[in-house]
């Protein structure tokens, strides 16, 4: 168990002379480069991985427990099974795997079911999530344009549908409370961008439009990284070398608060706990010079941040196994 700390950051409220009080609590030591946050409603387990050291870890709300364990290969990300609490899908390097973990210390099993980008070897896997149906919208990164964004379902398990390319940095994906918009990020492009969406048949639009241009804000400062979306259709995006969190309206393209993090290299972003409104921040420090480190002692850590007045929704869970192969 982690000791905790409790810092009070004031948001601004761009455009307004109003200020938002918000509790920005530290649930872990530094440990990296922490990522992909999935919180299990199931189980009030918040996932998130540590991605060049291999660790998924798995943070017990009502206990305060932190456990992991460790796979081979860079890892990023996580999502548990709708058919199985203990069954998540995790990214290792390239491939969408298997793995049986009660969250305790027990890793019963692990199981390659898809390799990902064949024609790129270089890349690794990066960003993700489960749709409403189950499917997983994961993407990979790599250099010169050679990230894929792939739509992985159980008919396509054996040679995954590529949904967009080319990309350099696949990233944070939000689905609106309509459920017909897919926002997504390629880090690179400073943008979040709407694809059209179809549940029913799981494609996007071959075209997308800009909704947010980092480019175009004065008032921030870094590269978009992952992202979530609350019940008022509003984003939330991580800012890398950014330090903050921004909230976005995405239908007028506005930049709503700015969430001060005690990390420069603040990387993902998730809603969870019981009741939905807890705003769950991973963070990184492998690029922080020493000096860095003194100033940001907390980053690498994952936060809570509370009083946000505002909620996401449940997150989605996979659905393209039953149970764990045999």
């Amino acid at each position: 168990m982690w000791s905790f700390l409790c810092l009070v950051f004031v948001i601004f409220r761009v455009g307004s002379a109003n200020l938002d009080d918000a509790c920005v609590q530290q649930l872990t030591s530094p440990i990296g480069l922490s990522e992909g946050p999935h919180w299990d409603t199931r189980r009030n387990i918040l996932y998130f991985v540590n991605i060049l050291d291999g660790e998924v870890y798995a943070y017990h709300y009502n206990s305060k427990i932190l456990n992991k364990i460790k796979l081979n290969g860079t890892v990023s990300p996580v999502v548990p099974s709708r058919k199985d609490s203990n069954l998540l899908m995790v990214g290792v390097n390239r491939s969408v795997v298997a793995v049986q973990w009660d969250g305790e210390n027990n890793l019963e099993g692990q199981q390659v079911l898809t390799t990902l980008s064949q024609q790129f070897p270089e890349t690794r896997l990066n960003d993700g999530k489960a749709d409403k149906q189950g499917r997983l919208w994961w993407g990979t990164m790599g250099s010169e344009g050679r990230g894929l964004f792939y739509t992985i379902t159980r008919e396509n398990l054996n040679d995954p549908k590529i949904a967009a390319q080319p990309v350099a940095t696949s990233n944070g994906l939000a689905w609106n409370k309509a459920n017909n918009k897919l926002y997504y990020i390629d880090t690179p492009t400073l943008k979040v961008v709407s694809f059209d969406y179809d549940d029913e048949n799981g494609t996007i639009s071959s075209t997308n439009n800009t909704i947010f241009d980092l480019r175009s804000t004065n008032n921030v400062t870094g590269n978009p990284d992952g992202m979530t979306i609350d019940t008022e259709d509003n984003l939330y995006i991580a800012l890398y070398g950014g330090g903050s969190v921004i909230k976005v309206d995405p239908a007028t393209g506005e930049l709503l608060k700015v969430i001060a993090i005690p990390a420069r290299d603040v990387t993902s972003v998730m809603w969870g706990g019981p009741n939905l409104d807890i705003l769950f921040v991973t963070t990184s420090n492998i690029n922080l010079s020493p000096s860095e480190k003194i100033q940001y002692p907390a980053a690498g850590s994952v936060f809570a941040v509370t009083g946000l007045n505002a909620k996401g929704f449940e997150a989605c869970t996979a659905d393209i196994i039953d149970e764990f192969p045999k």
